[in-house]
């Protein structure tokens, strides 16, 4: 078992307008700069997913559509998530939702955090994403990285649309806390897995 998990950052908005890059590139290079894990960058748009129509879900029978198997396949061979969330009516985006819906097994006892954005820093976003990694069996860290108020009209394109280093050090203290539990947890998945060989 290598000691270094590997971590997936997954931009969850795939709109042509998204902001979603900003936040992702920043915490990507945060999560670089440690030596503790390894870090790569999953877009949703690389993913083009139907809506999920499989007879059930994979935890019960093979998916069928070679996307949503591809998806699977992107997605398991991780360790752990960095879910990058913007808000959209006090809940996740509908693609980010519909690719948590296109696999099971992939996401089980893994852990994740989360950088979200958006007027209160995705934080109901952020808390329906929860409840949803609970159902599939997901760990959360307890730590995000919140992006709102006057920090995200500084960055956002119709407000100062200044770059995330402008704000940087009001993030670099949650960021540091969401990644240091997300490693934790990462080992700890890991090692229980690998147990129960």
């Amino acid at each position: 078992m290598s000691s270094k998990p590997k971590i997936a950052v997954i931009i969850g908005s795939t709109r042509p307008t998204r902001l979603a890059d900003k936040p992702a590139q920043w915490i990507l290079k945060q999560a670089q700069a440690r030596d503790d894990l390894e870090v790569e960058l999953v877009d949703l748009r690389d993913h083009p997913l139907p809506f999920f129509d499989e007879m059930a879900s994979n935890l019960w029978m093979p998916s069928q559509n070679p996307e949503a198997v591809r998806w699977q396949q992107t997605v398991g061979r991780y360790d752990g998530y960095i879910f990058v969330v913007a808000e959209y009516n006090h809940s996740i985006t509908g693609v980010l939702k519909n690719a948590l819906d296109q696999a099971y097994k992939e996401w089980n006892r893994k852990p994740f955090t989360v950088i979200g954005y958006g007027g209160t820093g995705a934080a109901r976003a952020v808390e329906h994403l929860r409840s949803i990694g609970v159902e599939l069996q997901m760990v959360s860290t307890h730590a995000g990285v919140h992006i709102g108020g006057s920090d995200f009209m500084t960055i956002f394109p119709m407000g100062g649309n200044k770059p995330v280093e402008e704000i940087e050090a009001n993030l670099l203290p949650s960021a540091k806390t969401a990644l240091d539990e997300l490693v934790w947890w990462a080992k700890a998945t890991m090692a229980a897995k690998a147990a129960d060989l």
